[in-house]
């Protein structure tokens, strides 16, 4: 079989964690490629996400690591033998792969949390302030390539907007709210589509205003999402090399307590939306 140029964050989680359970359980690469009747190098590509594995090699490999969380096991074994081509997949070769890996990692989401400082949240963004941050922060684009950028931003929605919605918590600082990306008539839109969304019950927003004390959390824009176990929660923290997707418990562990610090220096969600409305109206 062919290895993967360029797995998916999806196919690097399931070998990181087929690793974890590895080293937990104190063996080699070698020693578990042994008992697969594999060469070392294949079981270095498995746990790199570059070459996949059966559903029954992988329940042997538990069974040989004597992982006996049978939840965590059966939610690998949902990750290797998942064949989902969603909507994303149209996208490929189109856009960068982290675009991509995006969408992907909250379709699967079980819920989504996020704290967003500058902008409005990509899930929440109107297709005109999308194309508006777009243009700025990539003011070479051509429309052939601004265009799908701005239709895979709206199409992320389907995560808390489809048949099954995905609970989804965001805290947004007032200071995102008031920047003009573009021109009142965009601002104005968009404070609208806030208010529509808050309609849904398995959305929260919640607003920090610039008057709140206590409140130092200018770098806190982060996004967490749950998987199907705690094990396999994934973050995602935006920084001038990319997007970095942190899996390591210390990690996931700093990322929640930053959300409920945040979280405490926000207004509650009736008042979150009352303040939305009043600054609607300013516009």
């Amino acid at each position: 079989m062919a290895l993967r140029a360029r797995p998916t964050a999806r196919q690097l989680r399931l070998g990181t964690e087929l690793r974890k359970l590895r080293e937990a359980a104190g063996m080699t690469a070698r020693d578990t490629a042994a008992l697969l009747g594999v060469n070392a190098a294949q079981m270095t590509h498995i746990e790199s996400g570059r070459s996949g594995v059966s559903e029954v090699r992988l329940r042997r490999l538990a069974a040989h690591y004597a992982c006996t969380d049978e939840a965590l096991i059966g939610a690998l074994t949902d990750m290797t033998t998942d064949r989902t081509r969603g909507w994303w997949e149209e996208f490929r070769g189109v856009l960068p792969p982290v675009f991509l890996d995006v969408a992907e990692l909250e379709h699967h989401a079980t819920h989504l949390r996020e704290v967003v400082i500058t902008h409005v949240p990509g899930l929440l963004q109107t297709a005109d302030y999308a194309r508006a941050v777009f243009s700025y922060m990539v003011p070479d684009l051509p429309p052939s390539e601004l265009e799908p950028r701005v239709e895979h931003r709206i199409r992320r929605r389907a995560a808390i907007d489809g048949d099954d919605p995905t609970p989804y918590e965001t805290i947004i600082h007032e200071f995102a709210l008031r920047i003009r990306v573009s021109d009142r008539r965009v601002a104005h839109a968009q404070l609208s589509a806030i208010l529509g969304q808050i309609e849904h019950e398995h959305t929260t927003v919640r607003i920090v205003p610039t008057d709140q004390d206590g409140f130092a959390g200018a770098g806190a824009s982060m996004m967490y999402t749950g998987g199907q176990v705690p094990q396999l929660d994934t973050g995602l923290r935006d920084s001038p090399t990319g997007t970095a997707f942190l899996d390591a418990e210390p990690q996931l562990k700093r990322l929640r307590t930053l959300f409920r610090k945040v979280e405490r220096a926000s207004l509650d969600p009736t008042a979150s939306r009352d303040f939305i409305h009043r600054l609607s109206k300013e516009l």
